[in-house]
Order: C-alpha cells, then sequence, then structure tokens
C-alpha cells in the first residue's frame, strides 16, 4: 500500500532516547563523491517516502552518512552474540548506523532505518568500516526476492556507491573493489545478541527497559500477560519457528545464522554468504567461513532452536526470582518449538504440493519426494514447480528431473490419490505456492559482476524476475534454469566484509 508521502528524513530515535547504554551516539564518515546506485521506490512508496527526495542531493548525502537527519540522535548499536558458537561479548555496529525510525502516520509502526557501510564505529574490531556494492546489491537483491516470497524481511531503500574504492578478498587474492552504502528498513534491530550485550552488563534495569521496548515494538499483547518478559519469549519462538519454516520451504539458506543475526521481530536479517539451494541435499553449505557446516541448510532449525536457548539465557532474571523456576518456565516454552517449525513447515509443503493441510500421511508423502529428490540430486525449486503441470496431466515436466524415474512415477501415482478433483485449481494454488524464478546463485554472481562496474541492465532483469516469482513469463527463461551441470560444484559465498 502507498501512502502520502512525508519529508524524507522525517525520523523518530525512541530506541536512542530509552535505551542508553544499548548504543554509541554515533555519525558516518563523510564520502567524496556519493551517488545513487538504486532506489527502491515500491519500498519507499510503502513508507510515505518522497522518492525524488531520496534521489536529491540532500538526501543522497544523508543516505551516505554525510550528513545526519534533523532532530534525531544518529547511533551505532551494541549487542554481543555467539558467532560459529563461540561467545562475543561485543560486537555491534561496527561499520553501521541506525539513522532512526521512520513511524507510520496510520498505526504508528516503527520501521528502523539504517545505513550499512558508513564508517568506523567504536565497535568496529580493527575493520574499515565500508562496505563493497558486490555485496550491498546482493543485500538488496535477495531481501527483495525474499519479500517477493513473502517470507519475512529487512528490505533495501537505497544503495549509495561512494565514489571510492576499497579492498576486498576476491576468489583468493586481495583487490580494489567500489565502495557502496546500503540503507536498510527493519521492523527493529533488535536481535538475540541484543539480549546477550544487556544481560552480560548485569544492569536489570537496563534488561528491563530493553524488554519493555521489544514488547511494545513487537508484541504489545505481552504487556498484559501474567508474565510479560515470558510471554515476550513465547513470541519469539513463535515467530522465529515460522520465519524458518518459509526459509527451508523455498531452499534458502542464511549462511550465518549467529545470535547476532537472529531478530525478535521474525524478519530476516544479513544477507552475506547466503543462497538458495540448487539440487536438494539437507547437507548443502554454501558459505566459505563454515568450515564445519554448522549451518547447513538441514541444521538452520536446530540452530535457531540453539540461538533462542540463548536468549532465555540472557532473560533468565526476569522470567522468576528463582533460577530453578525460572529455568524451567523458559524450557517449557522452549521446548514448544520443534512442533510450531513442524507445524508451518507442514502447512507450507502441503500447499506446496496441492495437499489439503488434513490429508491423510501428507507429511510422508512430502518426506518421501525429498528423499528421493535428494537420492537423486532433483534441483529444488524446479521438481516443485513442475508438480503443478503433473496435476494436469503433463508428467514429463517433473519426471525429466529424475536419473530414475521409476521411483518418481510410484511415487506420483500415490500422492495423486491425495489430490483434489479441481486439479486446475489445485494446479492454479500451488503455481502460487512455488516460485518459478528464485535468485539462482551462478546468475546472482554474474549479475553482480557487471553490476560492481557500471553494467545495470542484467541487473534490472533480475530484479524483475525475482520480485514476481510465481508468473512465468516469456524471456526470463535463464532465470529459471539452474547452474550448468557441474557448475554449482563448489559454489560458495561470501561475507562481503
Amino acid at each position: 500500500m502507498t501512502v502520502a508521502a512525508r519529508p524524507v528524513f522525517a525520523l523518530d530515535d525512541s530506541f536512542a532516547r530509552e535505551l542508553v547504554g544499548l548504543h554509541e551516539p554515533w555519525q558516518g564518515e563523510s564520502v567524496a563523491n556519493p551517488s545513487l546506485v538504486i532506489a527502491n521506490e515500491a519500498l519507499a512508496g510503502e513508507l510515505g517516502l518522497d522518492v525524488e527526495a531520496l534521489r536529491s542531493n540532500v538526501g543522497i548525502a544523508i543516505l551516505a552518512g554525510n550528513d545526519a537527519p534533523a532532530g534525531v540522535t544518529t547511533v551505532a548499536q551494541a549487542y554481543a552474540g555467539h558467532q560459529f558458537g563461540g561467545y562475543s561479548p561485543r560486537l555491534g555496529d561496527g561499520r553501521a548506523l541506525l539513522l532512526g525510525e521512520i513511524v507510520s502516520d496510520g498505526d504508528g509502526a516503527r520501521r528502523d532505518l539504517h545505513l550499512k557501510g558508513s564508517g568506523r564505529t567504536p565497535f568496529a574490531r580493527g575493520g574499515d568500516g565500508r562496505a563493497a556494492l558486490g555485496p550491498m546489491l546482493r543485500e538488496y537483491v535477495i531481501a527483495e526476492a525474499m519479500h517477493a516470497l513473502g517470507i519475512p524481511t529487512t528490505r533495501a531503500l537505497t544503495v549509495v556507491a561512494t565514489g571510492e574504492t576499497i579492498l576486498r578478498e576476491v576468489e583468493g587474492r586481495v583487490t580494489d573493489v567500489p565502495g557502496a552504502i546500503l540503507a536498510r528498513v527493519a521492523a527493529s534491530h533488535l536481535r538475540v545478541g541484543t539480549f546477550q550485550f544487556a544481560a552480560a552488563t548485569d544492569d536489570r534495569d537496563l534488561l528491563e527497559r530493553l524488554t519493555a521496548y521489544a514488547i511494545e515494538r513487537h508484541a504489545p499483547h505481552a504487556a498484559d500477560a501474567a508474565n510479560p518478559a515470558l510471554a515476550l519469549f513465547d513470541h519469539v519462538v513463535e515467530v522465529q519457528a515460522s520465519l524458518v519454516a518459509k526459509w527451508m520451504a523455498v531452499g534458502f539458506i542464511h549462511g550465518v545464522l549467529n545470535t547476532d543475526n537472529t531478530t525478535i521481530s521474525g524478519e530476516t536479517i544479513d544477507y552475506g554468504p547466503c543462497a538458495f539451494i540448487d539440487a536438494y541435499d539437507p547437507a548443502t553449505v554454501f558459505s566459505s567461513i563454515d568450515h564445519g557446516g554448522r549451518y547447513a541448510y538441514g541444521n538452520q532449525p536446530a540452530i535457531i532452536t540453539w540461538n533462542l536457548a540463548r536468549l532465555a539465557e540472557s532473560m533468565l532474571p526476569l522470567f522468576d526470582d528463582g533460577t530453578d523456576a525460572a529455568i524451567e518456565s523458559a524450557t517449557a516454552v522452549l521446548q514448544t518449538f520443534p512442533e510450531r517449525f513442524q507445524t508451518a513447515w507442514s502447512a507450507e509443503m502441503h500447499a506446496k504440493l496441492g495437499l489439503d493441510a488434513d490429508a491423510p500421511g501428507g507429511d510422508d508423502i512430502i518426506g518421501d519426494l525429498l528423499s528421493l529428490m535428494a537420492e537423486q540430486r532433483v534441483d529444488y525449486t524446479m521438481c516443485l514447480r513442475a508438480l503443478s503441470s503433473v496435476v494436469q496431466g503433463n508428467v514429463e515436466p517433473a519426471r525429466s528431473l529424475f536419473a530414475a524415474p521409476d521411483a518418481f512415477d510410484a511415487w506420483a501415482t500415490r500422492w495423486s490419490d491425495h489430490v483434489g478433483d479441481d486439479r486446475a485449481a489445485v494446479a492454479d494454488r500451488m503455481d502460487r505456492a512455488n516460485p518459478i524464478y528464485i535468485p539462482r546463485n551462478h546468475i546472482v554472481e554474474e549479475v553482480l559482476t557487471a553490476a560492481s562496474w557500471g553494467d545495470r541492465q542484467a541487473l534490472d532483469e533480475l530484479l524483475d524476475a525475482v520480485t514476481h516469482p510465481f508468473a512465468q513469463r516469456p524471456g526470463l527463461e535463464r532465470f529459471a534454469q539452474p547452474a550448468p551441470s557441474g557448475d554449482a560444484d563448489g559454489y560458495r559465498t561470501f561475507c562481503g566484509t
């Protein structure tokens, strides 16, 4: 929904005002020659922002970190986090800046406006504070694709080129790459790591203020609960179970599921080494830094459970004054995650296979198909999309994906008996649940390389495809195809830092 435009940066700063102790007041480092690379006109319209004002010199100066919006305190947020299982007590926004919050004129909902790549902060930990254009465009593309797929996500408002080059490792060698700054919009940037940082201060008042702030922004119903903090924790467990179920249903791998990348809001955040699986394999890992496969595709539900346990540990003093009682309460809530995840994932997959929610044996049918796909290394997205053709009597698009199709034939016969009689309607519903276009890894790399050096045409074409992922259109055939045989083997993604 587009709303009436407001002044380009009429922001509030409730986080800065109410959560002293969880940030450092800071400003971005100036860059000499900023220029707008891309602006998200659809998102700007939803937020009531004036797109032309974003493109103005004043707008670009703020989006580049050269100027601060009037009337607010810009801050670098503090948080801790477990990174690949190891605890870091002080992480925070090392190269980012919270400009403030856009407040909806309708319901008063807040959306953070946050810069990424705006220079060193007190949390920089030796980094240069900058970001490369390629990874910032990657976050823009993947976030918009996720939004179009119906998955809760942070979104990119703009990418601004800094006019400078920075040093980054590319394919094993250090080289100059164009610098850029991403403006990111989020329901908030509160993370599990934010609570870990607050808890580590041993300042109960800070932890209580953070909890009250999170409740107000993300779980207002919890304020009226008998135990508001526990109700907030329950809410976070619920939204994270739903989020990860959606990731799994579309074949998305986050790649770096540290506790500082797990939001309280239930939005996907930080599109560094993320990717979508090609051939279905739960053990798939793309991240170059995930040497042990901790964040493999199939591990994501368990990792989120682990991260939520760290949130519970941080909030224990607010659950009950007695440690044993607090642990018991937290454990009871945390133990609901597997069932919540399974329920959400099952619903997603039933829809993708055209099965009614109460279809007898539905989960077994789904599991058997996934086992077949894993055994024969079948492309996940293509197979699920092709099933709607099977429903309408054309078996070949799906069958041809299997090297040994007899096993698929047997499965399809059993599955077909559970699909409704109105096959055209079922196929239509399936096509609205199974995308034909996702950000294919090999195409993303090609597009970002070209766009980093000024060629925007392929980027625009990719965005057009992935922001309308369910409707097949002529001229976009290459965006529906996996990488050529063998090219996907050994594919790696990088954080871009």
